[in-house]
């Protein structure tokens, strides 16, 4: 009776061995999958917020292009006692290229570029970089060139002052501010 006794004793203690190894396998593998969903949980989360996040700075890049072309330094002011915006003043910018070395860290950009869009300026599309010699029969203007980042845009009036018919004019032509802005991707 006591062999009998002690067998019955060491299968329940066996089968109670088992449970507590079935009971700890099964408290790892749910340990595991939560641990791998909320992997999975975060992971879209993080991929969301550096969407935003780059989508974001893509927006000030374009704001900031737009900034820059009515800051004082690039604005054509006022015409008829109305203030243009979205303006840029081509001979300002021509005296501003000189003493670019004094900006180059004042916006925050890591290029500064204006392009005429309309008229063009030659039959062919090759871009004419603008100097005092070939000024205003070009294309192009870069004011900071530091780094190759991803470009934005805004559209702009790039005007000038020209004399026509013995009077000082103001001529307007279609063009767009390029800026490359640190951390866009």
């Amino acid at each position: 009776m006591v062999i009998k006794t002690k067998n019955k004793a060491r299968i329940k203690e066996k089968k109670a061995q088992m449970k507590i190894q079935q009971m700890s396998f099964m408290l790892v593998a749910v340990f595991i999958f939560f641990a791998l969903v909320g992997m999975i949980v975060v992971t879209v989360f993080l991929n969301n917020m550096y969407k935003e996040a780059n989508e974001l700075k893509e927006q000030n890049a374009q704001l900031l292009a737009s900034k820059i072309a009515n800051s004082p330094e690039f604005n054509c002011g006022e015409v008829y006692d109305e203030e243009r915006t979205n303006c840029i003043d081509l001979d300002k910018v021509m005296v501003l290229k000189e003493n670019i070395d004094k900006y180059n860290k004042f916006w925050g950009i890591e290029s500064l570029e204006i392009r005429k869009v309309y008229p063009k300026t030659n039959q062919t599309s090759q871009e004419i970089e603008c100097t005092k010699i070939n000024y205003p029969y070009c294309n192009k203007l870069t004011l900071i060139n530091n780094s190759e980042t991803p470009d934005r845009y805004s559209y702009v009036s790039l005007c000038r002052e020209e004399i026509y018919n013995e009077k000082s004019v103001s001529k307007c032509e279609l063009g767009i501010i390029i800026i490359g802005y640190e951390g866009i991707q």
